[in-house]
């Protein structure tokens, strides 16, 4: 089982309507919510550790993820509100978002509310999006990856949000608080532009997060696919798929959930075994990753595939030539060598 730690919230979708008015739709959401629910999907045990509202968007959140199969016992009860995200989309498709949270459910989980030891059932922790760099709830967390580090495996995925945390030097202090307890991090170019600056150096960047403390660091490039950081060796590059995009909500969760639920597969996810990923399983976490992601980009939401409709794309595509293949690796190549 992984524990899925982090926000559940609602997603209300803008549009522009005729003569000026905005239609409106309301989906269930948050970052570690669709995580929570993609990992069960693609056949992993999940359970959620986070605030819950008793509003009734909360239980309409409680009520999903139990439909899903995901594991509620770790979830903490509140009569705070349910913190609700604007998302509206431009004509690509892709998802600006504006938050109403403050003193929401959502943030106000307390070290207080940290459940005893895990048992031995639960193999990771993942760690996702806002709730990693907003007190009290981070707090919490950072208490829990502390606690639990070298004994489970852990991922996290920073999902930088500008309208919640406008302080990048808090975020970032408080982001780069889980590295040396982190074992994962999942990250997307955007997230690295909008943390770190347009002229961010992503090579020397993963060279200072192996130095505190992952071993993998995995970092989406939209529609070019993905590139696989594995300490010590050569970056794993692994192309993106051709798709008829509706939008990118949820796109990322996909990625981070589809790579946790293939290393779980190929029995790489538990601590012990982590350490010994080869560049071959990293290849292949990638691309079941992309693959996943890519079926939720043709789809309205937050609307992650299942297993089997993943195998059906890497079935039916199988191995094929890439026409950029050389660039990415001589890129590739030369980060590596900047590595050593």
């Amino acid at each position: 089982m992984i524990l899925v730690c982090g926000e559940a919230l609602i997603d209300l979708f803008v549009h522009d309507g005729p003569l000026g008015c905005l239609k409106t739709e309301i989906a269930l959401g948050g970052s570690p919510f669709n995580v929570a629910i993609a990992l069960s999907r693609l056949g992993e045990r999940s359970s959620f550790y986070g605030g819950i509202s008793a509003d009734h968007f909360g239980r309409a959140l409680a009520e999903s993820l139990a439909s899903e199969d995901v594991d509620l016992a770790y979830a903490v009860r509140s009569e705070r509100l349910t913190t609700i995200s604007v998302v509206a989309t431009d004509d690509t498709g892709h998802p600006a978002y504006s938050f109403h949270g403050e003193g929401k459910a959502d943030r106000h989980v307390t070290e207080a509310d940290l459940p005893p030891m895990l048992p031995d059932t639960i193999e990771a922790i993942t760690f996702g999006s806002y709730t990693m760099a907003v007190a009290p709830v981070a707090d919490a967390y950072l208490a829990l990856a502390r606690r639990e580090a070298g004994r489970l495996t852990i991922s996290v995925d920073p999902n930088v949000r500008r309208t919640v945390t406008p302080d990048l030097e808090e975020w970032r202090y408080r982001f780069e608080a889980f590295l040396p307890y982190a074992n994962i991090v999942k990250a997307s170019d955007e997230d690295l532009v909008t943390a770190y600056g347009p002229d961010v150096d992503v090579e020397a960047l993963v060279r200072r997060w192996h130095t505190a403390g992952p071993s993998l660091i995995l970092v989406t490039h939209g529609a070019t696919g993905a590139t696989g950081y594995l300490r010590g060796q050569m970056p794993v590059v692994v192309p993106g798929r051709k798709v008829a995009v509706v939008d990118t909500v949820g796109a990322g969760d996909t990625f981070h959930a589809a790579a946790l639920a293939y290393l779980a597969k190929i029995g790489r996810l538990p601590h012990c075994r982590f350490q010994d990923l080869t560049v071959a399983e990293l290849q292949q976490t990638l691309r079941y990753a992309v693959a996943a992601s890519s079926i939720t980009c043709t789809r309205q939401g937050a609307n992650v595939p299942t297993d089997a409709e993943v195998q059906s794309v890497l079935g039916e595509e199988g191995p094929k030539s890439d026409p950029d293949a050389t660039k990415r690796f001589v890129k590739a190549l030369s980060a590596a060598l900047m590595l050593l």
